[in-house]
């Protein structure tokens, strides 16, 4: 028979009469299992009925231990629903606030409209001519640099939010844009304007397309704001050397912003354009001058792809008649020529430093024409 604590087939095999320790080793089968199932009758029991000495547990029993582990099962399974809830919530929330924090830095700016002023400067008197290089030479232009060798970088230094090479990046577009839109003899002659085009922000090129196609001087969209031009009808390079001097200035303005402010004199020398019907026979070349002031703007997203926001352009450029509608192209007085509509309200020296008062014309400043001595 077997003993009290063993399974009703008897111990395992292998076992003699086994201890605690090991019964403890003896893996439960399904014997085992069964025989938990079981209740031994009591001592009356057994008097009373000669039945078999054990019977089954009632199903109750087995039921209550059954049902409290289905209890603690689907307890658990809630608890981990309600966590996995809880995590999915606190996700959720922690985007939604990310989207709408109030502190959230905001997009940066789009590039707003450039604003110019385009002046002729009329000539006082008769313009003089000569051979381009003569003319240079008797000229304030003589102590100019020739070609982008006149557009001098100064000093690159670090900023508080830019690095050296960061500042250097800005002034070296600044100097990109002015050979292109003032150097380049195509655009010059007004025979292409890409040169230009690619350098500008991708907010302006509307504007700037506009401007080219349709140019009006409403200080919005005239060509001549943008780039130097010449009407080809009129006037052509008597020379492919163009005389610049001037300055470039960096400062930081605000957090992810540098400013850069070029301050430059252009000198063509110029001839008349063929064989042009109704232009009075000119004596060689002469020479003509083109102030430019532009105001840049860069963000990071600028210096990494080689571009520039214009804020600002103003243009001063003769000798030209104040009646002439420069903002288009510029339609020089050439040599021997008077400008029809005489004298503007005010001398304006293009050579002069700082900025000048803009009007709707201005007067080509005696020490702004080469004086050529005559010979004859």
């Amino acid at each position: 028979m077997a003993g009290r604590g063993d399974p009703p087939e008897g111990p395992p095999e292998g076992l003699s009469g086994g201890s605690d320790d090991e019964y403890r080793s003896v893996v439960f089968d399904e014997s085992f299992v069964r025989a938990a199932r079981l209740q031994e009758f009591s001592a009356q029991e057994r008097m009373n009925d000669h039945a078999e000495a054990v019977r089954s547990r009632p199903a109750r029993a087995a039921s209550r231990h059954g049902g409290s582990g289905g209890r603690r099962r689907g307890t658990g399974a809630k608890q981990a629903l309600a966590l996995v809830l809880v995590v999915a919530l606190a996700f959720a929330m922690a985007i939604y606030l990310g989207v709408r924090h109030p502190y959230q830095p905001s997009p940066a700016p789009h590039a707003g409209p450039l604003r110019m002023s385009v002046v002729p400067l009329a000539p006082e008197s008769t313009v003089p001519g000569g051979a381009p290089a003569e003319l240079f030479e008797h000229s304030p232009a003589a102590r100019f640099r020739t070609g982008a060798e006149g557009i001098a970088l100064p000093t690159a230094r670090r900023t508080a939010h830019f690095s050296e090479g960061q500042v250097l990046s800005a002034l070296t577009i600044a100097k990109d844009y002015l050979v292109a839109s003032s150097l380049v003899p195509d655009v010059l002659k007004g025979s292409t304007v890409r040169p230009v085009r690619v350098l500008l922000d991708p907010d302006q090129l509307t504007q700037f397309d506009r401007s080219i196609d349709a140019p009006a001087g409403d200080g919005r969209h005239a060509a001549t704001g943008w780039l130097v031009r010449f009407d080809p009808a009129k006037a052509a390079l008597a020379s492919p050397q163009v005389r610049v001097r001037g300055v470039l200035r960096v400062e930081e303005t605000g957090t992810g912003r540098l400013e850069v402010t070029s301050d430059h004199t252009f000198v063509y020398a110029l001839r008349p354009a063929g064989d042009s019907a109704g232009l009075p026979r000119a004596d060689g070349a002469s020479l003509f001058t083109v102030r430019r002031e532009l105001h840049f703007r860069f963000d990071r997203d600028d210096l990494r792809m080689h571009r520039a926001e214009l804020l600002f352009s103003s243009v001063q450029a003769g000798p030209q008649a104040c009646a002439a509608d420069a903002a288009d192209r510029l339609r020089p007085v050439l040599a021997g020529q008077r400008a029809a509509d005489g004298r503007g309200p005010a001398g304006t020296d293009p050579y002069a430093t700082g900025r000048a008062t803009t009007a709707l014309c201005g007067t080509l400043a005696p020490s702004a024409m080469p004086s050529i001595r005559d010979d004859g």
